[in-house]
């Protein structure tokens, strides 16, 4: 029997994928990559924002196409979305013949097994799993999705922050943290694997530690990865501010392997839109931990996200985050207008605000980092930086790869060109030589 396999979302969500594949492949299945082939599909799905909910039901509709037109036997689907409406899914897609919430993904094989075994008049079971998401257990052997060099290591899950546009709390439950060893352990096993760089993963990394230990924990989570790995690129993604410890500044700035590179979603400067958000800290906290992070490591690349036209966000608050994003500078940035979600706490907030001045907000202040990345890298012309290779494009006769100041999948790409074809995974040194929109196009000078 061949399963196939699509997953949606974030890195969080393609680790529960990569887990589920390796249990699957264990039981002694076929993986394809192939869904057309395939006898039953796994869809992993996001359920976070409204445009995530459409495109996980869209790939649900386009592999349920599969199951009329194809060999295609069952659908089973996973994730956010399973665990967010459950029995309505089954409800209002008859096509999907399991439904398994986050709590339940080391029952994946349960579930093929289910749906793949008729009973005595021919129809198939119909089979749910919502296991209590707050005691699953967590990590597990899984088979990489992510090229071989690079990879996600998540350290928690769950969400203790209540933030009142989201519903992940109540998606994927409190905030528990890893062991310290398992995490460890894991890394030493993507290191044996060829990992170069190691993007450290959860909701919230900055709280790793204060359920197990009684402390924020990451700074010492970092040091024993880079004391018992060699793995020479560790990058920090979705560091909330409030948990920024002067341990954890201090340890960016002095282990050489750690990237100078942090996450930081900031969502809003003005302080009524923080206090409506229900966001830890205020626009003075926010400022002083950006003051310090540039003071510390004054080569510090900043990434963050804001939401534009949340309820009540008047006029005055978003000009006041439009002047904020020209002062602060941002390395990278990213913007989403708030989207209404059903079970979170600004769900029926009063003055909610009209989808088109959204949307003309959501212009107004992404054009204003346009202008920033512009100036910082049309400055990076001229300059010799370590790159990560990726691929090499036939087509267009080039490679590309990332440098430290680029994550994986959301930050801008480094094109080289080369009088020899470079390995995907190897450091080299490129000249940049000029600027296209967010990316930047240079020359190899070195490689491995």
């Amino acid at each position: 029997m061949k399963v196939g396999f699509v997953s949606l979302g974030c890195p969080k969500n393609q680790l529960d994928t990569e887990v589920m594949l390796h249990e699957v492949a264990m039981a002694g299945y076929e993986i394809t990559p192939d869904e057309t082939e395939a006898d039953v599909v796994i869809i992993n799905t996001c359920g976070f924002i409204e445009s995530a909910k459409r495109e996980s039901i869209e790939n649900i509709l386009d592999i349920a196409w599969l199951k009329k037109n194809r060999t295609l036997k069952a659908i089973v689907v996973t994730g956010c979305l399973a665990e967010r409406y459950r029995e309505a899914i089954l409800d209002e897609l008859p096509e999907v013949d399991a439904v398994l919430g986050v709590g339940s993904i080391h029952n994946i094989v349960e579930a093929i097994e289910a749906v793949t075994v008729k009973k005595k008049k021919g129809s198939k079971r119909k089979y749910t799993s919502f296991e209590d998401k707050d005691t699953v257990r967590l990590g597990g052997d899984r088979i990489l999705t992510t090229p071989e060099y690079m990879a996600y290591l998540k350290i928690a899950e769950g969400c203790d922050n209540r933030c009142a546009y989201c519903a992940i709390p109540s998606i994927r439950g409190k905030f528990r943290s890893r062991e310290m060893n398992d995490i460890v352990e894991e890394a030493k096993q993507m290191e044996a694997l060829g990992v170069r760089e190691l993007c450290i993963v959860a909701q919230d990394i900055t709280r790793y530690g204060l359920d197990l230990y009684g402390e924020y924990s990451l700074a010492k989570l970092l040091r024993r990865i880079t004391d018992e790995t060699s793995i020479p690129w560790i990058r920090l993604l979705y560091c909330y501010p409030d948990k920024v410890t002067d341990e954890l500044i201090a340890e960016i700035r002095d282990n050489d392997r750690i990237l100078k590179y942090i996450d930081l979603p900031i969502q809003h400067i003005s302080d009524n839109m923080l206090r409506a958000m229900n966001r830890h800290g205020d626009s003075k906290m926010i400022r002083e931990v950006i003051s310090k992070l540039r003071k510390e490591i004054p080569n510090i690349v900043i990434r963050t996200t804001f939401i534009v036209g949340f309820p009540g966000e008047t006029e005055e608050d978003f000009v006041e985050l439009c002047e904020f994003v020209k002062e602060a500078k941002f390395e990278h940035m990213g913007a989403f207008p708030y989207s209404r979600e059903e079970g979170t706490a600004a769900y029926d907030l009063p003055d909610q605000i009209d989808e088109q001045v959204k949307q003309d907000r959501l212009d107004i202040l992404m054009s204003e980092q346009l202008e920033i990345n512009e100036k910082r890298n049309e400055s990076m012309v001229g300059k010799v930086i370590t790159v990560l290779c990726e691929e090499y494009d036939p087509v267009a006769q080039i490679h590309f790869g990332r440098g430290t100041d680029d994550a994986p999948e959301i930050d801008g790409k480094i094109y080289f060109r080369a009088d020899m074809r470079v390995a995907p995974g190897s450091f080299v040194k490129v000249k940049i030589r000029e600027v296209m929109d967010y990316d930047l196009i240079g020359r190899l000078v070195t490689a491995e």
